[in-house]
């Protein structure tokens, strides 16, 4: 019988070339395309990554119940570190590009400005998840702790889509992070949803 195409080995390399892609883009358009500011055009850029690398790693669970593929699975911990992996440039990018890392300027932007310090509230949540995406980690804390502490990423989210609102606010921009809550709002209340049903089932 051949090998479902989910699991066959080539999809894991697959998915890290396409993971790279986003970078390899966005460094690309800043050597050949000009930009009226450079510095912001890769901040927000990795900015808007990391965003959708947490819509696509929470996309994982739903799809793979309504396509009863249960092979997805295996891809979502490779999506959730490259989301971290994107979080940690854009706030690289920032602390290096916008502050020169000055490390006390940045102390009072967090405190002075609430984007930012929404921006570096999801990045420290999402730091112990990353910390512990191995399996020794999972054996370490024991399955029920670990996924209750990976539950932690629903925060994740939506915290950064009110770091993503309120920096499009300065601009009276509320199209595109309407377009983020909606899809945010469909993957969470699908879990909703779903934990309602087991209740009743149950």
């Amino acid at each position: 019988m051949p090998r479902p195409i989910l699991l066959h080995g080539a999809t894991k390399p697959l998915l890290f070339v396409l993971c790279c892609l986003p970078l390899a883009y966005v460094v690309w358009s800043l050597a050949t395309q000009p930009h009226p500011n450079p510095a912001e055009y890769l901040i927000r850029a990795l900015g808007d990554w990391t965003l959708r690398g947490l819509c696509l790693t929470l996309a994982i669970t739903p799809l793979r119940v309504m396509l009863k593929q249960p092979a997805l699975a295996r891809f979502r911990r490779m999506l959730g570190v490259w989301t971290f992996a994107y979080g940690c440039l854009h706030l690289f990018s920032y602390a290096w590009l916008d502050k020169s890392l000055d490390f006390a300027e940045i102390a009072r932007d967090i405190a002075k400005r609430p984007f930012i310090l929404m921006g570096f509230a999801a990045w420290l949540l999402m730091l112990p998840l990353a910390l512990t995406s191995f399996n020794r980690a999972i054996k370490a804390l024991g399955a029920k702790r670990w996924q209750a502490l990976h539950k932690a990423v629903y925060a994740v989210i939506v915290i950064g889509l009110l770091h993503f609102i309120w920096l499009r606010a300065g601009k009276n921009n509320f199209a595109e992070p309407a377009v983020y809550g909606a899809i945010i709002a469909v993957l969470l209340g699908w879990r909703v949803w779903q934990g309602l049903r087991r209740r009743q089932t149950a």
